[in-house]
């Protein structure tokens, strides 16, 4: 099913840097990355991202994303849940499960306040039923909630998990930018290198199942850990 131009519209909303996430808070575990010198120049920050996009929590996310859009548009509320589950669970730190949590939870607030989705189709009354129009909402991890509410407003999974992973990948991009410090042109050029293998991380997750999410990010995984007690931070995560 082709994107339509009022799906486009708010796909670029939804994941565009200025929706209230707080993104530019977290660093995904780069910073410690970078202050053990993994990360020096352009080209170790494509290594790492690229590795994170293929076999660590960018791959992971992006199958989560697929999972809940697919159970929405089912409208299997259970199935949503499921995967909100094993999203939070596979946190493996303090800080990155906060950095999903906090994400998610505050993503889903914006839409039910300014980006509602009708209740009409089957994945808008699963969006209706998991995400209560008032009250405090449970912790949502962020890719859940991104396929969650993208099944709602009817836009097709594989745009949306382009503009998801693009979405990672630029954020972390500008907190590397940031710490290394890297030129904005450098910047670019590496989210310009990530397209294939964005493009390929989407074609799999868009078929996959969350049987088949796994994890060969540790160093990544252990620095996020290692984070929570570096002295000097700009990030949350």
């Amino acid at each position: 099913m082709p994107v339509t131009c009022a799906g486009l519209y708010r796909l670029f909303a939804l994941l565009s840097p200025a929706f209230p996430v707080g993104a530019f808070t977290y660093s995904h575990g780069l910073e410690r990355v970078i202050e053990d010198g993994d990360i020096r120049d352009a080209a170790s920050l494509e290594d790492c991202l690229a590795a994170l996009l293929r076999f660590g929590s960018g791959q992971a996310d992006a199958i989560l994303l697929s999972v809940a859009h697919t159970a929405a548009r089912q409208g299997n509320p259970d199935g949503v849940r499921e995967t909100a589950a094993l999203g939070l669970a596979l946190a493996p730190s303090k800080e990155r499960h906060l950095e999903t949590s906090a994400q998610g939870t505050a993503f889903l607030d914006t839409c039910r306040k300014a980006w509602l989705p009708s209740a009409e189709t089957p994945a808008g009354q699963v969006f209706a039923a998991l995400v209560p129009q008032q009250g405090l909402l449970p912790a949502w991890p962020y890719p859940v909630a991104v396929g969650l509410t993208a099944a709602a407003w009817n836009i097709p999974c594989g745009p949306t998990l382009t503009a998801f992973l693009q979405a990672f990948a630029a954020s972390l991009i500008s907190a590397a930018i940031r710490a290394v410090p890297l030129g904005q042109t450098d910047g670019q050029r590496v989210l310009h290198r990530l397209e294939g293998v964005i493009t390929e991380v989407c074609r799999k997750a868009d078929k996959a199942h969350l049987s088949d999410i796994g994890s060969a990010g540790l160093s990544t995984d252990i620095a996020s850990m290692l984070h929570e007690t570096q002295y000097t931070r700009l990030f949350r995560s």
